[in-house]
């Protein structure tokens, strides 16, 4: 059974108002998985006025609330994420495109947890991971910001540190 056809047979929708008429009576048409499984795209007619119209569905997840190294609590915040990975990799040869998919992954690791709130150092943990993959420059850069490195020694034995470890496929 088709997935438009198990909805039609379950008739469950709410009604969604009409952004024609604004009547509340409308009808699926049709319903079928659209972004890799991911959204629901919906087909609408209005009983009152004819009028067709598509909507999206999409499952909302919430994101864990940080917990800060002074104990303090905050939502998760997106940008900020971003704006730390670009300052890192800023002037390196990275697309926009792997970097969103970094941020991607950090996200969908963070959900998976099923944490309610996690501390601040995994999400420092996930973006050292994710940027020693992207670009080992942007990882030491990050890295020392991240864990404070007080002198050359320690940035040293990180470089090295990273030397050590296999080759990483970009």
């Amino acid at each position: 059974m088709r997935y438009h056809d198990a909805f039609a047979a379950n008739q469950s929708a709410p009604a969604m108002h009409c952004p024609f008429c604004a009547a509340n009576d409308t009808k699926v048409i049709d319903s079928r998985l659209v972004a890799e499984g991911d959204q629901v795209r919906r087909r609408r007619e209005c009983v009152a006025c004819g009028e067709r119209f598509t909507t999206f569905e999409t499952a909302e997840l919430v994101m864990p609330r940080l917990i800060k190294q002074d104990g303090s609590r905050q939502p998760f915040d997106e940008e900020k994420l971003r704006a730390g990975m670009q300052r890192a990799l800023e002037k390196r040869p990275v697309s926009v495109e792997r970097l969103e998919e970094a941020i991607a992954r950090i996200k969908q690791q963070l959900r998976a947890t099923g944490e309610r709130e996690v501390k601040s150092l995994v999400l420092g943990e996930l973006v050292m991971t994710e940027l020693s993959k992207l670009d080992e420059v942007a990882y030491i850069r990050f890295a020392s910001v991240y864990r404070r490195f007080q002198d050359l020694n320690e940035f040293r034995e990180e470089i090295e540190r990273l030397a050590r470890e296999p080759s990483k496929s970009r």
